[in-house]
């Protein structure tokens, strides 16, 4: 699939987000390529996937663009979406249509910077189309001068600079979609239709949903802490 056509076949739908941790009752790549299937049927544009094995199960299943990233954590470094080259070599063979990796100013593993760190993955992989997963504005605007094609809010409120900050952070999106000029993903903390709604008032490319479709621990929790709230 040619990167405008992933493009386009993503522009204005919704990305459901399939992914399962080790510590999670729907770990696996065949439960993982069954929710991939699921989200097609109910509309889903395409599927972010983590670790190599997903992404070749959901690719088998569905014909959907997949935005594919390797979560792995390292002991010198907060970074653990695609920190390192060993996790874009390994996404490579399972052919996603996009990667996405952790796009802060946070040192990667090895004390290697984004921007030493993207120059030799776009030197190795040109033709690839890569998603900026970031915290805060000042993220997004340093992936489009180091060339990502994609910049998303995944990060916001998940680093320690953005701990406190609400999600979704309409203001980081508002301000990315009218300054930046590649297109923007909205992606975090979107819980309902009214937030979906609200995030496509901007002029954001798509915007993914993860853990309110597939995870339904989490789900089961957020309606039992509604219940606490009442009581």
């Amino acid at each position: 699939m040619k990167n405008m056509e992933v493009l386009h076949k993503i522009k204005g739908g919704l990305i459901v987000s399939c992914q399962a941790l080790e510590t999670e009752p729907l770990y696996g790549a065949d439960m993982m390529a069954r929710m991939a299937v699921a989200a097609r049927d109910g509309g889903a544009v395409a599927i972010r996937s983590n670790s190599p094995q997903d992404v070749k199960a959901i690719k088998k299943a569905v014909s959907l663009p997949v935005i594919g990233l390797y979560k792995v954590n390292y002991p010198d470094s907060e970074v653990y979406i695609t920190p390192t080259m060993r996790e874009i070599d390994s996404l490579m063979e399972a052919a996603p249509d996009i990667i996405a990796m952790d796009a802060t100013n946070r040192l990667r593993p090895h004390n290697e910077t984004l921007e030493h760190f993207f120059a030799e993955v776009m030197e190795k992989y040109p033709d690839m189309l890569f998603m900026a997963d970031c915290s805060c504005f000042e993220d997004a605007a340093q992936a489009q001068r180091l060339g990502f094609d994609i910049a998303g809010t995944t990060l916001c409120g998940y680093t320690k600079e953005t701990s406190n900050s609400m999600i979704p952070n309409y203001d980081m999106l508002r301000r990315m979609t009218r300054e930046l000029k590649i297109p923007v993903i909205a992606e975090g903390g979107i819980w309902n239709t009214e937030q979906l709604q609200r995030v496509f008032e901007e002029k954001i490319l798509a915007a993914v949903v993860g853990t309110a479709i597939t995870r339904p621990r989490e789900i089961t929790r957020h309606f039992i802490n509604a219940i606490h709230k009442e009581q």
